[in-house]
């Protein structure tokens, strides 16, 4: 039995919840979202909760992983309808820098060139300053996929921390090159 899979979720005011054609569509005030069901799992949405239970036998093992991931993913889409996720980055180094330009982000990383990132439709950035990024949606695995690939651009490096890191990331600075005298 799933731990996780058993606890009900409880639906904040303002968001409702449908299910039809193998899916379960929730809505709130910041957006709409979708999920497809597994026919492993059958979810009952009651006035202030969801329950989400496995129909096949406690022996088989991918239904049970199933049943928890789906309670998690539904989680998700009710927190994301109604408080919505945000994702921070931070730019280290001399020159490097970000500027918003419509729906492109233009970055200058040390590169010969500036590289620049499209922004989906769904998703909000904001660049306070010239060295921090703030992502926000509805979607938690389209802000997280949003940022990585950003991250990526120039992850940080541990010995001058230069490059492009989340705001919680802890980078270990490593010891540069020692000098000794013979």
């Amino acid at each position: 039995m799933s731990r996780i899979g058993n606890k009900p979720i409880s639906i904040p005011s303002g968001v409702s919840i449908s299910e039809g054609d193998g899916q379960i569509k929730v809505k709130g005030k910041k957006g709409e979202l979708s999920m497809p069901l597994r026919r492993e799992i059958t979810v009952d949405v009651g006035d202030k909760e969801i329950n989400v239970k496995n129909d096949r036998p406690a022996s088989d093992r991918q239904a049970r992983a199933f049943h928890g991931m789906t309670r998690a993913l539904l989680q998700n889409l009710v927190i994301g309808v109604s408080e919505g996720f945000e994702r921070k980055l931070e730019i280290n180094g001399v020159g490097y820098n970000v500027t918003l330009q419509g729906q492109k982000l233009s970055f200058n990383l040390g590169f010969s060139h500036s590289v620049e990132v499209d922004i989906p439709t769904e998703l909000q950035v904001e660049c306070p300053n010239q060295t921090s990024i703030v992502i926000r949606g509805c979607d938690k695995q389209a802000v997280g996929q949003l940022a990585a690939q950003i991250r990526k651009l120039r992850p940080p490096e541990p010995y001058k921390g230069k490059g492009i890191k989340y705001d919680f990331e802890i980078i270990k600075r490593k010891a540069g090159k020692a000098f000794g005298s013979a």
